[in-house]
C-alpha cells in the first residue's frame, strides 16, 4: 500500500483494514470494495502532491505499513474431466470426452487496482482506492494464453473420437 509517491501509507490504529461493503463517494460503481480507505493514511495529498500538514519532517515521512503487508481475496478454480469408451467391435471403439475448466463459473477477482492512499474524512482523495475492478484466470491450456484460453470465465470442450 502506498501514499502518493514513493512512501508506503501509515495505517491507522484500530481500524479494521478489510471493507467489503460499498463505500458512498469512494467506491465507483461496478466494482467491489476490498480494502478500507479510512485504515491509511497517506503523508502526501494525492490530489495536490503536497504533504498533509505542512512540508516538514514531522508531517512529510514514510509511513508504518510493510511490503507484503495485506492479503488479497481468495481464489477458487474447479476442472473437471470426463471420458467414457464404448466398444463398437472386436477393432473399432469410441472415446467420448468431456473437459470443464472453471467447471462452477466462480469469479476469481485480481488484485486492487488503485493503492494510493488518500486522506481519511477527505473522499475525493481516496476515490477507487481498494476496489476490485478486474477478473483473473489461470491459463487453461485448451487454447492457451493469448488465445481466450487465459481469461473465459468458463470453458467446456467436448471431443469424440474412433479409434480402429
Amino acid at each position: 500500500m502506498q501514499g502518493a509517491g514513493p512512501q508506503f501509507a501509515s495505517v491507522v490504529p484500530g481500524v479494521p483494514l478489510y471493507e467489503h461493503n460499498p463505500i458512498p463517494g469512494v467506491t465507483q460503481p461496478g466494482t467491489v470494495q476490498w480494502l478500507n480507505p479510512g485504515a491509511f493514511v497517506s503523508a502526501v495529498d494525492p490530489s495536490t502532491g503536497a504533504c498533509s500538514g505542512g512540508d516538514s519532517p514531522q508531517t512529510c515521512q514514510f509511513g508504518n505499513s510493510g511490503r507484503n503487508a495485506f492479503r488479497g481475496p481468495n481464489f477458487f478454480w474447479s476442472d473437471l474431466y470426463l471420458t467414457k469408451w464404448f466398444s463398437l467391435s472386436e477393432r473399432l471403439r469410441l472415446r467420448i470426452e468431456g473437459q470443464f475448466f472453471n467447471v462452477f463459473n466462480h469469479p476469481n477477482f485480481g488484485l486492487p487496482s488503485v493503492v494510493l492512499a488518500g486522506i481519511p474524512g477527505k473522499p475525493s482523495t481516496e476515490t477507487g482506492f481498494g476496489a476490485l475492478t478486474y477478473t483473473t484466470s489461470p491459463p487453461t491450456g485448451l487454447l492457451g494464453v493469448g488465445l481466450g484460453g487465459d481469461s473465459s470465465p468458463r470453458m467446456i470442450a467436448l471431443h469424440v473420437r474412433l479409434e480402429f
